[in-house]
């Protein structure tokens, strides 16, 4: 497993990659990796000659400094994680690497980014496509895995590379969930055992409630605080906070 930290690093290595007919898949995240990330290395893993993973915490898509510091940074798991499932090059950049002109230069939906999850969060989705637009120009990938459970991310990103006509191709990987029904994230390690406990109540009262109406009561009755619940074609959408930590899900109807 290589480690590169510049995009001309990366590019060096996609040359020979490039030469040699080999088919490369890109997997995004943020770290603090899970099953749920080394799923969507596996979906790479099988279609894929070489499997590329970045690790980046960005900033511009955080609603807030403190929120941005605290997030979890676990490196030397990570580094374990991706080695135990065979990546071939991790890319790790700096900050100053990734917005060389600061936040001179952004990427703008307006429409699906300013409801659900962004009529809650101004901004975030411009943070989100922009640093994926970058990450997919840096990678030129034939193939980029991004999870169902950031559904309305994964519907923005694909629209993106519609738009701006980008070649590589994006692959939603369903949602990996623990035995209860949570939905693998890294924000549920913020959860205390009390919230851990209830937050299994969250997928389940998507799947079972009627309707939106009785699915937010539901939840409000047992202590979530939710932003929304909606139903969007063949998807039933929500987003709740268990004291301090913020939790998205799917599911379909």
């Amino acid at each position: 497993m290589q480690l590169v930290s510049t995009v001309a690093e990366w590019r060096k290595l996609r040359a020979t990659y490039r030469q040699g007919g080999r088919r490369v898949g890109f997997v995004p995240t943020m770290g603090a990796l899970h099953a749920g990330h080394r799923s969507l290395i596996e979906a790479a893993r099988r279609d894929c000659d070489v499997v590329v993973v970045s690790i980046f915490v960005n900033p511009l898509q955080f609603d807030e400094t403190q929120d941005f510091e605290s997030y979890p940074r676990p490196h030397d798991a990570d580094q374990r994680l991706l080695a135990a499932a065979g990546v071939d090059v991790v890319f790790v950049p700096k900050v100053s690497e990734m917005y060389p002109n600061g936040k001179n230069f952004t990427v703008q939906e307006d429409a699906l980014s300013r409801e659900l999850c962004g009529a809650h969060r101004p901004g975030h989705f411009t943070g989100v496509l922009t640093v994926v637009l970058k990450l997919l120009q840096i990678a030129a990938a034939d193939r980029a895995y991004f999870g169902e459970k950031d559904y309305q991310q994964l519907q923005l990103v694909r629209g993106m590379v519609a738009a701006f006509f980008i070649e590589t191709e994006i692959v939603g990987c369903p949602t990996v969930r623990e035995p209860d029904g949570l939905a693998l994230s890294s924000r549920n390690t913020r959860l205390s055992p009390a919230e851990r406990e209830l937050a299994a109540q969250f997928s389940a009262i998507l799947q079972t409630a009627p309707n939106t109406d009785k699915a937010q009561q539901q939840l409000s009755a047992k202590g979530f605080a939710v932003d929304y619940i909606e139903d969007r074609a063949e998807r039933r959408l929500g987003a709740v906070r268990l004291g301090a930590t913020r939790l998205i899900d799917n599911v379909t109807r």
